[in-house]
């Protein structure tokens, strides 16, 4: 499943002037057309056509009327799947800028424009692999946030000591700052 691996990845924003914004993936949600939150399981329409693309393009939508969410698609075309990046963590900002799939949205300037687009450094963002100081952290696996359907499903997940995770699972406390894993530039020049 691409969702957790992606757990550690850098989004990358390449910005006016090559200067670049990017932040660590630390919250994921998986959605498939085989269960009924996924955008693509009663049926292919144009507002939803970019789920059933190729993979490695974003699927961006507008919830609420108001906030963006930013989903990458995935596993194969003509078959709706996608993970939506949930929350990001960013070097030397507020830990809770971007810990939200709007605020994310938000903070990255992502909008409709990018909907459909591939993931790549030509159209401004990009991922970076996985860095080896997350692969020794632990992955939160639990439900997801905010649907009414197929509640049960434990397709979220998040890095345990990041405090920039949107919502933790229940029992499962906030890091204290003191002990809090934080992205630095250092780790990741």
């Amino acid at each position: 499943m691409v969702a957790p691996d992606l757990i550690g990845c850098l989004l990358v924003k390449r910005q006016a002037k090559q200067k670049k914004l990017w932040g660590v993936i630390v919250e994921t949600e998986a959605y498939s057309q085989s269960e009924p939150a996924c955008h693509g399981y009663n049926k292919r329409t144009p507002k939803n056509e970019t789920l059933f693309g190729p993979p490695g393009n974003f699927y961006v939508y507008l919830t609420y009327g108001m906030y963006y969410c930013v989903n990458i698609v995935t596993h194969k075309s003509n078959w709706a799947n996608g993970v939506l990046i949930r929350s990001i963590a960013l070097p030397n900002e507020d830990e809770r800028i971007a810990s939200g799939p709007g605020l994310l949205a938000k903070r990255f300037g992502f909008s409709r424009d990018f909907d459909n687009q591939p993931i790549s450094s030509k159209n401004k963002f990009w991922i970076v692999e996985r860095m080896p100081a997350i692969k020794m952290q632990t992955i939160i696996s639990t439900t997801r946030v905010g649907i009414s359907k197929a509640k049960d499903l434990s397709w979220r997940w998040y890095l345990q000591s990041s405090r920039s995770v949107s919502k933790r699972a229940k029992g499962d406390r906030c890091p204290p700052l003191s002990t809090a894993w934080k992205p630095s530039l250092k780790e990741y020049s």
